[in-house]
């Protein structure tokens, strides 16, 4: 948020006011978001819970000097990476691009991103077929965090994600590239 310097006495209360409301409004907002996230979230569970459907999600493995970007979304308590659902008429590499420009506004051609690995988990009443793709980005982009979907990104050392609760897919990768897990563990 801009500082903005007033000169005038009398007008600084009132833009103060405003700002203070703007700011708990879209905090009220965000929260709103959040819950609603995190019902529509347990409603999916339980509509996996009957179904065990197979589903398919791309998350992205962005690198930078030896860190991993990892999030936080408000309706798991797990640590991920970005990703999301792949879409019927999508290859990984473009529900990866998207993915990543709609949860942290970070840009990131398809042609960037190499498939590093792919794997199937029963993972909250589904078995989540998923493909991680990497990139390894010479500057550390500026991360854009909704508060919304996503709560929280930041770039980490992989070893100190080992000690975190992390979905099985991202744990599964990490064993791989730091620990040195065969694939067919």
């Amino acid at each position: 948020m801009k500082r903005v310097v007033l000169t005038c006495c009398c007008a600084a209360p009132k833009l103060l006011q405003a700002n203070r409301f703007g700011y708990h409004a879209r905090v009220l907002l965000d929260q709103a978001f959040q819950k609603a996230y995190f019902i529509a979230h347990r409603v999916l569970r339980v509509w996996w819970l009957v179904r065990n459907p197979r589903t398919q999600g791309a998350l992205v493995a962005v690198w930078n000097a030896g860190e991993l970007l990892v999030v936080k979304n408000s309706y798991r308590t797990q640590v991920t990476l970005p990703g999301g659902y792949v879409r019927p008429s999508e290859a990984p590499e473009q529900a990866a691009a998207r993915e990543l420009r709609e949860e942290l506004g970070i840009a990131c051609s398809s042609d960037q991103l190499e498939i590093v690995y792919s794997g199937e988990h029963p993972f909250e009443f589904r078995r989540d077929f998923v493909w991680i793709l990497q990139v390894d980005l010479a500057e550390r982009p500026e991360l854009r965090v909704d508060n919304r979907e996503v709560v929280w990104a930041a770039f980490k050392r992989p070893e100190d994600l080992l000690n975190r609760n992390l979905v099985p897919h991202l744990r599964e990768y990490l064993d791989r590239r730091v620990v040195g897990t065969p694939e067919g563990r």
